[in-house]
């Protein structure tokens, strides 16, 4: 399947009062998780412009069970699941561990628009980030 798996770590600083990773970080974890696709990921295949501007218009986090801090490395999968000339919908599946079976805490979409910064305005897919988006579909193959 097209899926995108990453880690990322939580940081003391990310749980509340009750030991949970709160909302707020919960969604810069989500932040660093689609950076390893758009950006590091993308520009190992040849795509670089995504790195130049790409912005969140949509989001939304649905928590399943709370995520607790534990110190150890959370694991983020991600698929395209739509993906129009001007925007794509990323999903997420927020998993509390990287050992087998790991439980989903959270899922969440965003619905991504690429961006010129230099006109401040939404801009088209480029074809080279179409395709690498499309690597990604959920049943796809990845890139």
């Amino acid at each position: 399947m097209g899926v995108f798996v990453t880690g990322v770590r939580p940081r003391w600083s990310d749980m509340d009062a009750y030991g949970h990773v709160n909302h707020a970080n919960t969604v810069t974890l989500l932040e660093e998780a689609r950076i390893d696709l758009l950006f590091t990921e993308a520009e190992r295949h040849g795509v670089p412009d995504m790195a130049k501007g790409v912005v969140v218009a949509r989001l939304v986090v649905d928590y399943l069970t709370p995520l607790v801090f534990t110190g150890a490395e959370i694991v983020v999968e991600m698929s395209v699941r739509e993906l129009k000339s001007a925007s794509f919908t990323l999903d997420y599946a927020v998993r509390d561990g990287r050992r087998e079976g790991s439980a989903v805490v959270a899922t969440a979409e965003t619905l991504m628009v690429p961006y010129n910064l230099t006109a401040g305005r939404p801009r088209r897919l480029l074809e080279a980030e179409r395709d690498f988006l499309a690597g990604w579909r959920a049943g796809g193959n990845g890139a």
